[in-house]
């Protein structure tokens, strides 16, 4: 069943379409495992290595990819959503420390959407130093160009590029398959190396055991992928499609590793991946590899754009701008962040030129955001049922292999692994910066009920001496109590410049654990006069406040429930009666000097307000028609007051 509660669609096309939106970024990791794992035991190929290396790879996608991600990860489906916030939003009520779990998780999982494109596109087109004299310089200033490309097309959207991704992919991994067999046609007995024992023996017994683990956990790169692409591809598309997937990858990296074995006892500097292709086939295979990573980039660039948005919903990250390129379920575009990956993957192609340097970055963010996903798991499972006895080893099981591949990476920190800390950590700042300084505002907020102010409502509507305001005035609210409003709201009604209006709106925004949430309810406080709303949203639903309000009035009308008679001159558009004028009144908020905080919290509160000036302004993130917009400084006052006692003197 998808979010909408129909039953979910199995056809070919669809399969297809679901290996070109989820299968990008694993679907290229043939392109650096294998090489990696040689650097990592110096160039040098023996048996045991090599079939050590496919023995621990075929049973990492199994456990991590297959069992972890396609077989219980997929269940944690919120309306046909998925990814690390969908799965937050799940089980954020059973503890208020699992908000950790979920922004780590998630800034290592933007911080992995700014490293994948270097990576991928720089691995395929070294393949090009097998056809071309190609300089390093050179290099980097093509993958440069493409990255370049591939960030200005974001704006468009890529609902025509899209169509053509599934069958390029298809392509792809056929093209895998295909080569894999070819190569260890000359030496079946590879296939012996899906023993977990010779993985296990190449671990006992190597002395580069820990550098070995660490290039080996990049084959299942791109299985958070999996999930953050449910609410694309649906559960089935993606369950029936990776059985096609493993078998395509498996079969490639055993014909790596019989390629490799026809130079045992020797040092091998070439890309095993290329290196098993026939001459005749470089440039078709080269072309097909760059491709597939343009494509696994655009997977990343796309899901950070996803993150994003729902993070801003959720209420944990400063709110961007974020545009919609087309009416494709799924599609958004977020110009800051698409900015921001485009100087970092520049940067890093800058700095590391080559593609193996950038492999330890890779893998350590990718191991956070695999941990993080686990602790939630954990709490999903045994809120929908499962019993202890059954989740503690299997959790236990992930997360005891992914320390495992987190300790390894950490063995990289210096080489590269720096670079997702630095990454994570600014991300995770500014997460915490926007989360604890919303904590503090929240804190010290006032509310109030809003039938109090019933009778000064009344007498305001009388008042002759001042003049009228607008026909609707809109305020926005933070109360989550349906009857409460906050006292500042009330003194820009009634204190600092009386609003004098024939109707008043309080509006309450709720995001929901759902996606798609779109309900409301309505309070009448007084009669034909003042009226709370408040709109029951999903987290990726656009917040168009505009259309949403006007939509409720114009069904209060029709029910009745609200008598208003447009004025002669008024205009009728779309068969819809006028409602008048509208002022939206936002509340811009300043820290006053009254209030005493602690140190920390005030520089918190401080960054909170610097981020504010860069980030999208509350009219347009709410939909609302600037021209209707009037913006006022309400001082706020938040911590201890000190109260001075003044003494008179003659």
């Amino acid at each position: 069943m998808n979010q909408h509660g129909k039953k979910e669609i199995v056809t070919l096309t669809s399969m297809v379409i679901a290996l070109g939106i989820v299968y990008g970024d694993i679907g290229t990791s043939p392109l650096y495992v294998m090489r990696s794992i040689l650097e990592a035991n110096a160039g040098f190929v023996t048996k045991d290595l090599i079939y050590g290396a496919v023995s621990l790879v075929f049973w990492t996608l199994t456990l991590q990819t297959t069992i972890k991600y396609v077989i219980f990860t997929l269940r944690a489906d919120n309306h046909g959503e998925g990814g690390i916030f969908s799965l937050y939003t799940l089980v954020r009520k059973r503890a208020k420390w699992l908000i950790i779990p979920a922004v780590v998780g998630g800034a290592a999982l933007l911080a992995d959407g700014m490293i994948t494109p270097p990576v991928t596109v720089t691995s395929a087109i070294e393949g090009l130093e097998l056809l071309f004299p190609l300089t390093t310089l050179q290099i980097v200033g093509i993958v440069l160009a493409i990255l370049a490309g591939l960030f200005l097309f974001q704006q468009f959207g890529t609902k025509v590029i899209g169509r053509i991704f599934g069958p390029l992919m298809l392509g792809w991994f056929l093209m895998l398959a295909v080569i894999g067999v070819l190569a260890f046609n000359t030496h079946w007995q590879i296939i012996a190396s899906l023993n977990p024992l010779y993985g296990i023996r190449l671990l006992l017994d190597n002395p580069q055991s820990v550098y070995l683990l660490g290039a080996v956990f990049l084959c299942t790169t791109g299985a958070e992928a999996l999930y953050s692409d449910l609410g694309h591809c649906g559960r089935k598309n993606i369950h029936y499609t990776w059985f096609f997937v493993k078998v395509c990858l498996v079969l490639n990296y055993l014909g790596q590793g019989a390629w490799l074995l026809q130079f045992e006892g020797q040092h091998v500097e070439v890309n095993p991946f290329f290196g098993m292709m026939p001459q005749w086939f470089l440039v078709i295979g080269i072309a097909l590899a760059t491709l597939a990573a343009i494509i696994a980039s655009q997977a990343l660039i796309s899901g950070s754009f996803t993150l994003v948005s729902e993070a801003i919903k959720l209420n944990i990250f400063p709110r961007l701008s974020v545009h919609y390129p087309n009416d494709t379920k799924g599609q958004i575009y977020v110009p800051a962040i698409n900015v921001a990956l485009w100087i970092g993957c520049s940067v890093l192609v800058l700095y590391f030129q080559e593609s193996a340097k950038m492999e330890a970055a890779y893998g350590l963010a990718i191991t956070v955001t695999m941990l993080m996903t686990s602790i939630l798991l954990y709490h999903f499972l045994r809120q929908t049922g499962y019993r202890l006895w059954r989740v503690i080893p299997l959790i236990g099981a992930f997360i005891i292999i992914e320390l495992g591949f987190l300790f390894v990476n950490l063995f990289k920190f210096f080489h590269g692994g720096f670079i997702t800390v630095i990454i994570a950590g600014i991300i995770i700042a500014l997460m915490v910066v926007w989360i604890r300084s919303g904590n503090i505002k929240k804190q010290y907020q006032e509310y109030v009920p809003l039938d109090n102010y019933t009778e000064q409502f009344k007498a305001l509507a009388k008042e002759e001496d001042i003049e009228r305001y607008a026909t609707n005035v809109v305020y926005l609210s933070e109360a989550s109590e349906i009857d409460a409003i906050e006292t500042k709201i009330m003194y820009s009604v009634f204190n600092k410049r009386p609003k004098k209006a024939d109707f008043y709106w309080f509006v309450h925004i709720k995001v929901t654990d759902e996606p798609y949430t779109n309900h409301y309810r309505v309070v009448c406080v007084v009669p034909n006069q003042v009226y709370r709303v408040e709109f029951m949203l999903g987290f990726r639903v656009e917040q168009r406040l505009n259309v949403f309000l006007r939509q409720v009035i114009h069904e209060l009308v029709a029910e009745q429930q609200l008598v208003w008679t447009p004025k002669a001159y008024m205009l009728t558009f779309n068969n819809q009666p006028s409602l008048g004028d509208f002022r939206f009144v936002l509340l811009q908020e300043v820290l006053s000097n009254e209030g005493e905080l602690s140190i920390w919290d005030r520089r918190i509160f401080k960054l909170r307000t610097a981020i504010k000036k860069i980030t999208i302004s509350p009219e347009k993130w709410f939909g609302i028609d600037t021209s209707n917009v009037e913006v006022e400084s309400v001082p706020i006052t938040i911590g201890t007051i000190s109260h001075i006692q003044l003494e008179r003197i003659e």
